[in-house]
């Protein structure tokens, strides 16, 4: 044992010093938030809540291609589609399971129609695990509740890239058989 560890334990500097840190701390307002009375805005890009988006005409955007279940790391959502009267694939189920979702977001950069949204919304305790299995119906209502009109456009057009406008030609690229883009 040194010398220096020796005079520590005999003159216990280290409870000496968080005596000092408590004394000083005490009298001072505490910073904790009153939560179901004090309730602060999410900040900007924040992952909460899923929902499925829907076109300005009503209809759901998502077409089933599977890309958001492929890309999932903890593989919480799920989809079971059909064959449609015109050969095309018809979305019959989706679901997600929120207890298991990491809130990743990689749903949302995988899907190429800008299908499933996470909304800011993170207020959703229960006491049931059933209430945290979200089937089409109640994420098309999510879209509705927390997402429809100029917030759900707002939310693509700040936080999810690449959009279509990020894949113009520049101005002095030659384009095509000596041909210059316009």
């Amino acid at each position: 044992m040194t010398m220096h560890e020796l005079t520590k334990k005999v003159f216990m500097t280290e409870i000496l010093k968080g005596m000092a840190l408590t004394m000083r701390t005490m009298f001072t307002r505490p910073v904790t938030r009153q939560y179901p009375e004090e309730k602060r805005e999410p900040f900007a890009g924040f992952r909460g809540l899923h929902a499925l988006a829907k076109t300005p005409a009503g209809a759901m955007k998502c077409v089933g291609c599977g890309l958001c279940a492929a890309i999932c790391p903890s593989k919480c959502i799920s989809i079971y589609t059909s064959e449609g009267p015109d050969h095309t694939k018809v979305v019959d189920r989706y679901e997600v399971e929120v207890l298991r979702c990491i809130f990743c977001g990689f749903c949302v950069e995988a899907c190429p129609f800008g299908a499933i949204v996470l909304t800011d919304h993170y207020e959703y305790s229960d006491y049931l695990r059933e209430a945290f299995f979200m089937n089409r119906e109640k994420l098309l209502s999510n879209w509705d509740r927390f997402m429809a009109g100029k917030k759900g456009e707002q939310y693509f057009q700040r936080f999810w890239r690449p959009l279509n406008a990020d894949y113009t030609t520049p101005a002095d690229q030659p384009v095509g058989r000596g041909g210059r883009s316009k």
